[in-house]
This record gives structure tokens, sequence and C-alpha cells, in this order.
């Protein structure tokens, strides 16, 4: 199996379980009732049973959220392999695997220099202000 479609499946089974995980924790109950189902023991099931599945169910889900995030994780790293971003022999092996770049070679001519920049005019400034301001009364 391919290395990045067995992150991929990873990816969607910690998205699906993140949901469920957030749907099943929202459906217990609190001490505060919250979104928490409740009722009388006339129901599906009681409240004892309920309790037990949401709680068995939260379990599992989480135990399922870790081990996604480990293989995720183990399933990341499993490309980079052992090397060493530090190691001195790939990085020398690194630096001889480019090609190396010549430098541009150097202009025959000089550039000559730019000229000096003109100062500001009073025509520039009234140019630059909005419509009907004018330049300021003295």
């Amino acid at each position: 199996m391919n290395d990045a479609m067995l992150q991929t499946i990873l990816l969607v089974a910690m998205i699906i379980i993140s949901v469920a995980l957030s749907a099943v924790i929202l459906l217990q109950r609190s001490e505060g009732g919250a979104l928490g189902m409740g009722g009388g023991p006339s129901g599906f099931m009681t409240a004892r049973g309920a309790g037990n599945l949401l709680t068995r169910t939260t379990s599992f889900l989480a135990v399922a959220f870790f081990v996604c995030a480990i293989g995720l994780t183990i399933a990341g790293n499993y490309a980079r392999g052992s090397r060493s971003v530090i190691d001195a022999d790939a990085v020398g092996s690194i630096a001889l695997d480019q090609p190396q770049e010549t430098a541009p070679a150097a202009p025959e001519a000089a550039p000559a220099t730019p000229a000096a920049p003109a100062a500001p005019s009073l025509d520039d400034l009234e140019a630059s202000l909005p419509a009907g301001q004018g330049a300021p009364a003295q």
C-alpha cells in the first residue's frame, strides 16, 4: 500500500472517529442536564444501561482516536527513514547530489549611475490634493 494512501485512510478514519466521539460525549448525561438524554426508565434503555453503553462507546472511540494518531505519526515518519536531519554524511551527500550553480557572467560595461531624484515642487503637491482644495492660503 502506498504511504500517502495509508495516511489518507488514517486521516479520514480519524475525522470520522472525532465526529463520533464528539457526538457520544454530548449525548452523555451530565450533572447540569446539558444535551444529555434523560427521561424515565420506560424508554428504550434504562438510564443506567444507556450510561454504561455511552461510557463504553466513549472509551472505545477514545482508544481508536489515539491509535489513529499514533498510526498517522508512524506513517508520516516512515518515508523519512532513519536519516537524521543533522547527519554530516547525509548533508554531504545531499550537497553532492545537487548541481553546482555558476555565478552569472559580469556585464562588460558598468551600468550608468542613476540620476539624482528631483526635489518635490508645489505643482506636485497641488496635483496630489483632491480636486477643489488647491494650495493652502498664506
